[in-house]
């Protein structure tokens, strides 16, 4: 036994978990389609925050423009009683700008006269009086006021002329306590928006419960059914709206399993009374059969006629029966991961037609499809034999990717013909139970009893897949029956 060389597994290794780790990372953050109960609980989580929000900026704005708006006529009317008390003492003393500036309280002040600046305080200068403001009340002799930025944040700036001694008094407040008090009303704000969404979300989750209830009621219901437990029922409400619903359901199971337990007695009646003589029927052609030589000519040639309808006959009988499982649902695929084309090639060798030719497309090498290997074959056969028995032509196998797609999801088995091709209005039709298509007039013989394409379609459907038939649009005449079916993925085939 010899050795890996230890510089490269750990190389390989760690090659294998990144990409695992990459693989596993995607599928946690890859979008998912939110489900109907999360839906519910988003639209109250959202509208409960959307219509706080609303509520919270209104009242905040409205809170902010009556608390500016007081505080501006509070602090204009202070400013004029400022003023007047200025232009008196001004009056007494026309020098004594400081004296009078220093008598009229706490306020940031500031007097222009004579041509000068006089401040009461260091943080409130004549730079800080903006250009505007300065000419309108120095100049043309207008009281103003304007909010500025002050600091960290905005003042009330309000400019009143002193005409009698020629000159101007500015007074700054900065609406500290509205700043602090509109900084507690946005925190209140918040916490009431933030309690509000924890309370739309409560009621949310309570109300998509309760809205999504009667649809988990239905589909563990409808579930039920589907395991073959068709007494299920759902059960009756007061609830006018979701009574219409259950009403509807349960008239709908009741009708369901009237038609299923009358199919199933069919099928069952079927196997009894069709299967048992068709049996000892063809146990006698077989007999007959063994002592053809002793027949004359006219009574083999009799023999052949009556072996051909009673295979003909044991094919309707399967076909019947078959039918009959799919709509009593007692049909279960046995799925295995299938080579597409070995797969097709082993349907087409054992049809009615072995030397069918197949043709693949280069980019489904080793392509991989997860189906129920007998009954695809079923599949396959079938349309080989319609060709064969209808068209009047040679059939082919084509294996192709759809147009559309990429990568690809999904794969197209094509068989097509050259013979009489399709009338017009009839490639649904012949999907049907029990019909032959306008071109019945046209067959080679009588082997046909209008089942085939309807069994394929019911196998295909059961594939999660489809099945249509169209003219051929290449020029040249006949008819192409489509096969779509699912690729398998990696999870469906490993291991």
């Amino acid at each position: 036994m010899t050795s890996l060389d230890p510089e490269i597994r750990p190389t390989r290794y760690r090659l294998t978990r990144w990409r695992r780790i990459i693989r596993n990372t995607y599928r946690r953050i890859r979008p998912r389609r939110i489900g109907l109960r999360n839906r519910i609980l988003f639209m109250f989580f959202l509208g409960s925050l959307i219509l706080a929000g609303v509520l919270a900026f209104t009242t905040y704005g409205l809170t902010q423009s009556n608390l500016l708006q007081q505080r501006e006529t509070t602090g204009v009317n202070q400013a004029i009683a400022n003023a007047r008390r200025v232009q008196l003492d001004l009056t007494i003393d026309p020098d004594g700008y400081a004296t009078a500036i220093d008598q009229v309280g706490t306020a940031r002040r500031l007097l222009w006269a004579g041509d000068s600046w006089t401040n009461s305080s260091s943080q409130f200068t004549e730079e800080m009086v903006p250009e505007t403001l300065r000419t309108l009340v120095v100049d043309d002799r207008v009281a103003a006021t304007m909010i500025v930025p002050y600091r960290d944040g905005q003042a009330l700036l309000v400019g009143i002329p002193i005409d009698n001694v020629k000159a101007a008094y500015f007074e700054l407040d900065t609406l500290r306590d509205v700043r602090d008090a509109l900084q507690s009303l946005r925190l209140a704000l918040l916490v009431s928006t933030a309690i509000t969404g924890l309370v739309g979300f409560a009621l949310g989750l309570f109300a998509s419960r309760r809205a999504v209830r009667p649809l988990a009621n239905a589909a563990q219901a409808a579930r039920a059914i589907a395991d073959g437990r068709l007494d299920t029922r759902l059960e009756s409400t007061d609830d006018p709206d979701l009574q219409a619903l259950t009403m509807a359901f349960n008239d709908m199971v009741e009708t369901l399993q009237t038609r299923v337990e009358s199919d199933a007695r069919f099928a069952s009646d079927v196997s009894h009374e069709l299967r048992s003589p068709l049996m000892t029927l063809a146990a006698s052609v077989e007999v007959m059969q063994s002592r053809r030589e002793e027949l004359s000519e006219r009574s083999r040639a009799a023999l052949d006629l009556l072996t051909s309808d009673v295979s003909r006959f044991q094919r309707l009988v399967e076909d019947l029966l078959e039918i009959s499982r799919f709509d009593a649902g007692a049909v279960r695929l046995v799925l295995e991961p299938l080579d597409l084309l070995e797969f097709v090639k082993q349907a087409v060798s054992v049809s009615s037609l072995p030397k069918t030719e197949v043709i693949s497309a280069p980019e489904l090498a080793g392509t991989m499809i997860r189906g129920d290997r007998r009954r695809l074959a079923r599949v396959i056969a079938n349309l080989i034999d319609n060709a064969r028995i209808h068209s009047g032509g040679t059939p082919k196998v084509l294996l192709q990717a759809p147009p559309r797609g990429t990568p690809p999801s999904h794969v197209w088995i094509i068989v097509e013909d050259d013979g009489f091709g399709l009338i017009e209005g009839e490639e649904a039709k012949i999907f049907e139970r029990f019909s032959r298509g306008g071109t019945a007039g046209r067959r080679s013989g009588q082997e046909g009893a209008g089942l085939g394409l309807a069994l394929a379609l019911e196998h295909v459907s059961m594939h999660g897949g489809r099945i249509w038939a169209a003219n051929r649009t290449d020029g040249i005449r006949g008819a192409r029956f489509f096969v779509e079916l699912p690729l398998a993925t990696y999870a469906e085939i490993r291991p």
